[in-house]
């Protein structure tokens, strides 16, 4: 269980930053060289969430939750803005969803 929100939050990693790097550039003026490492983590994020051992489908629906869990994280960490009770009562919401995709007993 560790293991899958690990990788699950590696992958959130990899995609936030692939998608915050072209922001720093289109939004703040940074480099455009800023694009080469974005592309790089976005390779990663695609390769990560094909080590998930689960149907695509259920990836990708169960990704979503741990995706805004981390986001939120990276709202209070990299741009410095404390989340509002309603952002953790979303993520709390988000996250509930994806331990009942991610654990719910199946039958296989």
């Amino acid at each position: 269980m560790f293991k899958t929100l690990i990788l699950y939050a590696i992958t959130a990693v990899a995609e936030i930053v692939g998608c915050y790097l072209p922001y720093l550039w289109l939004k703040q003026g940074r480099s455009p060289w800023l694009l080469v490492p974005a592309a790089a983590s976005l390779a990663l994020f695609a390769w990560l969430l094909s080590l998930h051992p689960a149907a695509a489908g259920r990836v990708y629906a169960a990704y979503g939750g741990v995706y805004i869990g981390v986001a939120i994280l990276w709202l209070w960490w990299v741009d410095g803005i404390r989340p509002s009770a309603w952002d953790l009562v979303g993520c709390l919401v988000a996250l509930t969803g994806m331990a009942i995709i991610v654990f719910a007993p199946r039958s296989q």
